[in-house]
């Protein structure tokens, strides 16, 4: 049978497993929404007094955006919303901190992971929180804090009414970028030159190799199409590539080699379509978690891989020595990766460019956000 046919059936697997847990999250949702019957908006509220809204203009009319967030603040008797809007030179990071200067009590950030980044930047260290509206494609902090994801309403009431929680972020500096000019055909170029000295935020999780590949090359008409699937579209043009030779130092542990597709270094693990990716990673306790994904054994490799994370997202962990498709398990306050001849970085989906070598760092508690 041809590869192409085999990595046929393995993206079929991955959709059938998607949609499973998709149909199993919706459910819940809808049960828990039958079993409380009307939401009841806590007098807590009231504690949130100004709120203020960074949004991307792509997403400003989505479902009713404004309209939703105006009624809201309404019924619960708070002033008129102050809106920013995000542009391609500013994503979000000025917007916020004009947001805090104007008096906002709560900044929510409006739009796709990017902006949500962004505007993340500026409130790392505030004693203001963040809130997030999940109006993007992967909507990755979303997923982790347990935020509605299909119900705007739902999502201002969490916002409004839910609890304040302090997590971590994660930091990432490319310390040096592989000696390759930029393409300028590439569908998803950084938005920024390369620089050595700059620490790009992250809240899920950044990697290198086969998963910022995923994201380099996701084509962006399909991902407005299709959402999240558009990454493992991509991704399969990149299953035959070679395993990439690196060396990791975590914390103050000597440095070792490892040969791996993806290394991956995550503040918390839940990925777009039910995928725990990294299953012992919490928001909050202080350390990232560092994992090695490695395929060899072609096909029945990624067949073995993929059940590997649909397993361990149900809390079944395989332990045994020998397998074709494996991910490694670590955790640490800093990693410091070097891949010689460069991979793909990304950051909680933005893609960064080619790296040689990177430096992770965790900010233990450093954003407060809204929560249920």
């Amino acid at each position: 049978m041809e590869w192409q046919v085999w990595l046929g059936i393995i993206a079929i697997v991955i959709g059938v497993l998607a949609l499973a847990v998709a149909v199993g999250a919706w459910s819940q949702q809808a049960w828990m929404r039958r079993r409380d019957g009307r939401r009841a908006v806590p007098q807590s509220v009231q504690a949130a007094r100004q709120i203020a809204v960074v949004v991307n203009p792509s997403k400003l009319h989505a479902s009713g955006l404004p309209a939703r967030v105006r009624a809201h603040c309404a019924a619960n008797g708070l002033p008129e919303p102050l809106w920013y809007e995000t542009t391609i030179e500013d994503p979000g990071k000025g917007q916020a901190r004009q947001a805090l200067d104007d008096g906002a009590d709560i900044v929510i950030a409006a739009g796709g992971d990017g902006t949500v980044r962004a505007v993340a930047e500026t409130m790392v260290g505030s004693d203001k929180p963040m809130g997030v509206l999940p109006v993007g494609t992967g909507n990755l902090l979303a997923r982790n804090l347990e935020l509605p994801l299909t119900s705007m309403d739902e999502a201002l009431d969490v916002i409004l009414a839910g609890r304040t929680r302090a997590i971590d972020v994660g930091w990432l500096r490319v310390v040096e970028f592989a000696d390759t000019p930029r393409n300028d055909e590439h569908p998803n170029q950084p938005d920024h030159e390369p620089d050595t000295d700059r620490e790009h935020i992250f809240l899920v999780i950044a990697g290198l190799g086969f998963d910022a590949a995923m994201v380099a090359t996701a084509d962006s008409n399909l991902k407005k199409k299709v959402g999240w699937v558009a990454y493992f579209v991509a991704g399969l043009s990149h299953m035959q590539a070679r395993r990439m030779r690196a060396t990791l130092q975590l914390d103050d542990d000597p440095p070792v080699d490892a040969r791996a597709r993806s290394i991956m270094v995550g503040n918390c693990g839940m990925l777009p379509g039910g995928v725990t990716l990294l299953p012992d990673a919490v928001l909050d306790d202080g350390v990232l978690d560092v994992a090695a994904v490695d395929v060899r054994g072609g096909v029945l490799g990624w067949a073995q891989l993929t059940l590997e994370i649909a397993m361990q997202g149900v809390g079944v962990r395989n332990e045994l020595p020998e397998k074709l498709g494996r991910i490694d398990h670590t955790k640490a306050r800093r990693a410091r990766i070097r891949v010689p001849a460069g991979e793909e970085a990304q950051v909680d989906g933005d893609p960064l460019g080619r790296a040689v070598e990177v430096d992770v760092r965790v900010e233990a508690g450093a954003l407060l956000v809204r929560a249920p």
